[in-house]
Formats: C-alpha cells, structure tokens, sequence
C-alpha cells in the first residue's frame, strides 16, 4: 500500500498544495498533520509509521515533512529500510524502490556518519587538551562518599546484616556504586592513623 503523508507547522497554514503533489503520485491514503517540526511528538506521522508493513511505500513531498533534522531523518529513513518499507522524497526525487534512490540515501548516510565521527574527535581533542592543561574536570562523580544514600548504605552494611541487595534498595543506589564506595570507605579508614593514648 502506499502512504502519503502531509504536514504543515500551524493551523492558519493550508496542506492543499501537498495533498494534490501526493494525489498526483498515486497514493493510495493520505494522513495530514497540522504540528510544528521542532515538536518531537507528531502523533499522525507516528501511528502511520506503525501502521507500515514490509513492502509499503511512504511517500512525502519535501524531506523536512518528516522531522526537524538530518540526523532525525537518517534514523528514520534506516528504521524504514530495516522494516523493508519504501520511501519517496518528491521534491529530491528520491525514490527508495529505485537503485539510484537508494544510492542517494546511501550517501547521505554516509555524510551523516562523518558529522558524527568528527563531532566525536573535535571532543576527545577538547579534553585532551584540557587534561595536558590539568583542567579537565570529567564527569562530577554523584554517588560520593558524602552522599546521604552512600552514608546510610555503608552504615547499615556496618551495623545490621541485611544483604547487599536490599541495603541498595533502601538507600536507592546501584550495588556497583555500593561495592565502589566501600572499597574507598575502607581505604580511607586504614589510612587513618589510630591515636594511642
């Protein structure tokens, strides 16, 4: 079956230009939406992507219909792909049934996945700049000797003999954190030296 799929981002705008391109494409069902693109929830576009089965086709006027950025798309457009449904993009003339449809895609996808690993370098070069500085702070530890929850747990392992499992339920911390903790709480104890009197 193939699927149109109309949107515009407020309601004073008119979809009927979009409604004639899909007709003139031979769609066999149109669903419109009036609904911003910055708002992630579009909730027509998503029961119609449900509603797709292998061998459908989706078919929009202009890529932006679909969501409010590359990467959005890209996800989409593999998602679509791994569900062996078609996608037409009119205004691209990207077409996925065709092999040079799919090939534009493929390219895309490819520059897509360059943005991504050079954003990742740009940020692995940032802090190790900023750890030859001495500045790079890394990730504020939450869990801290000085947490309430981390306190109560080390306390109660001390002084009661509930397990493990159940003190972390209690105080609402992971048993990786908890193990972590109290390495450290007994590192710190046997550093410190006892007074003689």
């Amino acid at each position: 079956m193939i699927f149109g799929y109309a949107r515009v981002s407020s309601f004073d705008q008119n979809l009927d230009s979009q409604i004639e391109q899909l007709r003139n494409a031979n769609v066999d069902r149109i669903v419109q939406e009036k609904v911003s693109g910055v708002q992630n929830q579009k909730e027509e576009l998503q029961q119609l992507l449900n509603r797709l089965v292998k061998g459908d086709t989706l078919i929009v006027t202009r890529m932006d219909r679909l969501g409010r950025n590359t990467k959005q798309l890209l996800e989409l457009i593999e998602e679509l792909e791994g569900r062996g449904i078609h996608l037409v993009i009119l205004n691209l003339g990207i077409d996925t049934r065709t092999p040079s449809g799919k090939f534009i895609l493929t390219v895309m996808s490819a520059f897509s996945e360059l943005d991504r690993t050079m954003i990742k370098e740009k940020q692995q070069a940032g802090i190790a700049i900023a750890k030859r500085k001495g500045t790079y702070k890394g990730k504020k530890q939450k869990f801290t000797l000085r947490h309430d929850g981390v306190k109560h747990a080390i306390e109660l392992h001390e002084t009661t003999n509930k397990p493990i499992k159940e003190i972390c339920k209690i105080t609402n911390i992971s048993e990786a954190t908890f193990y972590r903790r109290w390495r450290e709480y007994k590192k710190q104890k046997e550093n410190i030296p006892t007074s003689t009197h």
